[in-house]
């Protein structure tokens, strides 16, 4: 039951790299002329065909990070739209996850789809060429407060002036990922028993992720500057619903602005905790993900269970199922 105190502002918040897989939006595409329409929106705009992409594959083209970028913004927003037209979804406000912050600026007007697709098909292509394959490294670091592992990486670097490692996703309590160069990974991993935590975690893991690239660390300033000449010639419009950006983990109006932290997150940190901690103390306590799997939900969840008093509604929009869930919730 409801409380006088419940949050129940909505936010939509869109999935990063790595929740893409061979048959998302499959229930959706068949079953809604929108979602249908946005893949053929988002093909048209980059010569790319979503349907044979997504629902069918082959794997080894969905995770070549130039695909997956473009895939998992069209599959995003495609599903936005289902719940938008459906039933009449209008969240408060709107946040991505890295990749995922171009599908919140489409959902609150303030890019088209085509405009989102061509840019993060340029971004994909970008930070791959940005680091020669097998040059940069990232990592899960379990355990660890933020500060802790901000610390660690600096103390990784200091081992070697060429070395470059650093937060990438600050995602939840507990969870950091980082991300460099690849020999300062492996020389972590053979070293991080040596550094000094204090106060110690109860545990710390570090676990290799399958990226292509070492994502949201300074090796990736050759593909931000891509992005800031191609990002010149977007329109940007000022956003219809409250944007919430990866960066500063702050409501940004000023189009400018946007822009400007757009061009930041390519090497610029992902701080996920504290734009979910933001939001909470907004007032939002419902929140829906759009797009394929429930990596965000859990993340919102263990990151609301270190606040007082949080009262959550999660939902998930990778099923017909799930998104009939949402129209109830609404209706």
């Amino acid at each position: 039951m409801k409380t006088e105190n419940s949050k129940t502002k909505i936010a939509s918040v869109f999935p990063g790299q790595g929740s893409q897989h061979v048959g998302m939006g499959k229930e959706l595409f068949d079953n809604f002329k929108v979602f249908k329409n946005s893949f053929e929106e988002a093909s048209d705009a980059i010569g790319l065909n979503f349907k044979k992409l997504c629902l069918e594959g082959p794997e080894e083209d969905l995770k070549l990070t130039q695909n997956t970028q473009p895939a998992i913004v069209a599959c995003s927003v495609a599903t936005f739209r289902v719940l938008e037209t459906e039933f009449g979804f209008k969240p408060n406000a709107v946040a991505g996850h890295s990749v995922g912050e171009y599908a919140a600026l489409v959902a609150s007007k303030v890019i088209s789809l085509a405009d989102a697709v061509k840019a993060v098909r340029t971004r994909g292509k970008a930070m791959q060429e940005a680091v020669p394959l097998g040059e940069g490294a990232m990592a899960a670091l379990l355990g660890p407060s933020d500060e802790q592992a901000v610390q660690l990486c600096k103390w990784v670097e200091s081992q070697n002036d060429k070395w470059v490692f650093e937060a990438a996703n600050f995602n939840c309590p507990g969870q950091v990922v980082v991300s460099g160069s690849a020999e300062a990974y492996e020389w972590l991993k053979e070293n991080i028993g040596k550094f000094d935590f204090e106060p110690k975690p109860k545990k710390v893991r570090l676990l290799p992720l399958k990226v292509s690239a070492p994502f949201h660390c300074a090796l990736m300033m050759p593909a931000q500057e891509v992005m800031q000449g191609f990002l010149d010639d977007v329109d940007f419009k000022s956003p219809s619903t409250k944007l919430i950006q990866n960066v500063t983990a702050d409501f940004t109006s000023d189009t400018s602005i946007i822009k400007k932290n757009m061009v930041e997150q390519v090497s610029g940190s992902v701080l996920w905790s504290k734009l979910i901690s933001k939001l909470s103390q907004e007032g939002f306590g419902v929140y829906v993900e759009s797009g394929s799997g429930s990596t965000l939900t859990g993340l919102i969840k263990k990151i609301n269970s270190e606040i007082e008093g949080s009262e959550l509604s999660l939902f998930n929009s990778s099923t017909l199922e799930d998104v009939k869930k949402i129209g109830a919730f609404l209706a």
